[in-house]
């Protein structure tokens, strides 16, 4: 760990001062410099960024596949598994060690990968699937795995659906039994979990479908419980660290307060008792020489009601600073008072080195569901602008008591649509516009933070919530240039109205229920709201504003393809995808989806056009990341290969 004398401190200082014309401090570095990609972001910092830069502009449409990679998932008997799901969602981002990938698959194997030429080195398979069924919403899938060394000692450390996590040695991939004996149990201790089947109404079986994190010798693991909200008893996602030597736990941060914790009074009528969820199911960050972990926590049960749970709940729909070594609170914010919109936070906080009107900043910036980027100062959590506690609407389901208040950032602006009105319609043509204006007539819709409403068979169908529960951004997150102090995230705009209703009490002991989140309808099938569906924003984080925003993509399926609008002169509509970004020295690099094909597509950095494309095998889902070997660079990532995905290696001819 690199110690900051005062010193060193004043120097850093004065070259601060010297090199204002610059975005960013000269000594910020972070990012990949060494061609490795160690961390699922490429750092603990989750920029997504390295300096290589052998693939440029000038010769990115010569890239061409390298090897490929089948997912091992192909090779199983899957009696009991439904292949769409299990082979759907290969959204793991391999890590790259000396020349080795290590790669983990739908179903949670794990493989070492020689990085030039593609050959299985080694591979494991923790038979996670044996149940049937996954814990997550979104049935089985793993986005990455963590990787640890200590002279001699390297080990691949990684979590699994079905609630274990486990050690392996990473020259064979044989179990590491010190790591006790190989794997540890996340339901362990965790209030009203359990192991295998449903054993109460309240006990939920957990597991998890991001990464743990490494910060010095201990792991960091969050996990995920299932999606059967019906009953208000549900097991607190807590967030624990592992000693990494021994899998014992070394600490446990409570997501939702126990009694005489900090937080608790925030849970009123002793409403921590029996509420849960509330922990983080996305990708986290760590500073490494601060020692410090960043948490990017999710919504409580249940996402769309909470009078069963008054107060402001903490520390759901927060950011939270831990420090790794004793998992004691370093400062959190919480973006969502009482939320009841499944405003999640859902990506990995990025850790970006800032210069604001001449001050350095050490910032962490989490992008958010609903369409903000919320600015802090990593060591302090100070807001690096003002965050402004702004009155919200307050008409809500009978029992809910909403926050009078809810935090909306001065600085950046929002980079998706927020709340929804008439002006937000679809417009191609007046008849259109006008069957859009009727249907809107059927919900309950306003500014954000509309809160949501009951609907009736036959009635009134509840409320539209833009963004919707799948964002704005989502897990994809954004990618980070520390060079020049830009962020960018992709975003999308999909409004929906989740279905509120009661039900027996025999079925369930909430006052209200959400049964499903339904996509909100426009007119003869085509979307409610014009566009673009989704986008790409670059946000000059030293100035808080935004520096370009591009339509992502020019087709729409639904839209393109409309026999209403033949003849048309449609605009560019944004159908591309919200799929993860990598940045490099040269390019942003991202995968994007078109009509009739899958491309990986190059954009300048500094205004966002295409500069040029080649073509995928089949959709991009994973993240991409980059690496060099005998210096050569090499780009990979998962695509959607029918009938088994694979993972795709790109290199220069």
């Amino acid at each position: 760990m690199r110690i900051t004398t005062k010193k060193t401190f004043m120097l850093r200082q004065l070259i601060g001062a010297v090199l204002l014309s610059l975005s960013v401090s000269a000594w910020a570095q972070y990012g990949v410099t060494d061609g490795e990609w160690r961390h699922y972001a490429g750092d603990a910092g989750s920029t997504k960024y390295s300096a290589l830069d052998q693939i440029n502009a000038d010769n990115f449409d010569q890239l061409e596949t390298a090897w490929r990679w089948q997912s091992l998932d192909g090779g199983l008997d899957l009696e009991n598994i439904d292949y769409d799901v299990a082979f759907g969602r290969m959204q793991g981002t391999p890590l790259m060690v000396g020349g080795v990938l290590y790669m983990i698959t739908s179903l949670n194997q794990v493989a070492a990968i020689d990085a030039v030429s593609g050959q299985t080195l080694w591979s494991f398979n923790p038979e996670a699937y044996l149940s049937g069924s996954a814990v997550g919403a979104l049935g089985f899938h793993q986005r990455g795995v963590a990787y640890w060394e200590d002279g001699d000692q390297k080990r691949i450390l990684f979590s699994t659906n079905d609630g274990f996590v486990y050690s392996l040695k990473a020259e064979d991939g044989s179990v590491d039994s010190s790591f006790a004996n190989g794997r540890v149990d996340l339901t362990d201790g965790i209030p009203r979990a359990v192991r295998d089947e449903l054993d109460w109404q309240g006990a939920q079986p957990l597991g998890a479908v991001s990464p743990p994190i490494v910060v010095g010798d201990i792991l960091v693991v969050s996990q995920i419980t299932s999606n059967r909200e019906r009953y208000l008893e549900r097991p607190p996602l807590w967030i624990r660290g592992y000693n990494i030597r021994t899998g014992e736990v070394a600490w446990t941060f409570h997501t939702i307060p126990l009694e005489d914790e900090f937080g608790n009074e925030t849970w009123e009528e002793d409403s921590w008792r029996t509420a849960g969820n509330g922990g983080v199911w996305s990708m986290m960050t760590a500073d490494l020489e601060l020692g410090y972990i960043y948490l990017p926590m999710e919504a409580a049960t249940n996402d769309f009601y909470g009078g069963h749970r008054p107060g402001d709940n903490l520390f759901s729909e927060s950011i939270v600073c831990l420090d790794a070594r004793t998992g004691e609170r370093v400062w959190h914010f919480q973006m969502v008072h009482h939320g009841v919109w499944d405003f999640d936070n859902p990506a990995a906080p990025n850790l970006i080195d800032i210069n604001v009107d001449g001050r350095v900043i050490k910032a962490v910036a989490q992008v958010t569901k609903q369409g903000f980027t919320y600015v802090f100062d990593r060591v302090t959590g100070e807001p690096v602008w003002p965050i402004n506690e702004l009155p919200v609407p307050q008409e809500a389901l009978p029992g809910e008591r909403l926050s009078p208040t809810q935090p909306f950032p001065s600085k950046p602006p929002a980079f998706a649509r927020q709340g929804i009105s008439k002006d937000f319609l679809i417009d191609f043509t007046p008849e259109l516009r006008a069957e859009a204006e009727a249907i809107l007539e059927n919900y309950t819709y306003g500014p954000l933070f509309t809160a949501p409403t009951e609907t009736i068979e036959g009635g009134h169908r509840g409320t539209i919530i833009l963004p919707g529960a799948g964002g704005g951004a989502n897990w994809s997150g954004a990618g980070v240039d520390p060079e020049t102090g830009i962020l960018y995230v992709p975003s999308s705009d999909s409004p929906n109205a989740p279905l509120i209703t009661t039900l027996e009490t025999s079925e369930s002991n909430f006052n209200f229920l959400r049964l499903s989140n339904q996509a909100v309808r426009g007119p003869r099938g085509l979307p409610i709201l014009k566009p673009p569906y989704s986008t790409i924003t670059a946000i000059d984080m030293n100035k808080g504003e935004i520096l370009w925003q591009q339509i992502n993509g020019d087709d729409y399926a639904p839209v393109t393809n409309h026999p209403d609008l033949a003849g048309i002169d449609l605009p560019p509509l944004g159908g591309g995808g919200r799929q993860p970004m990598l940045v490099t020295s040269t390019l942003l690099i991202h995968a994007q989806s078109r009509l009739d094909e899958s491309v990986l597509v190059a954009r300048d950095k500094m205004t966002g056009e295409v500069l040029k494309t080649i073509p995928l095998p089949a959709n991009g889902v994973g993240a991409p990341m980059t690496y060099s070997v005998n210096g050569k660079q090499y780009i990979a990532l998962t695509v959607l290969v029918n009938p088994v995905p694979e993972l795709i290696v790109l290199a220069l001819p």
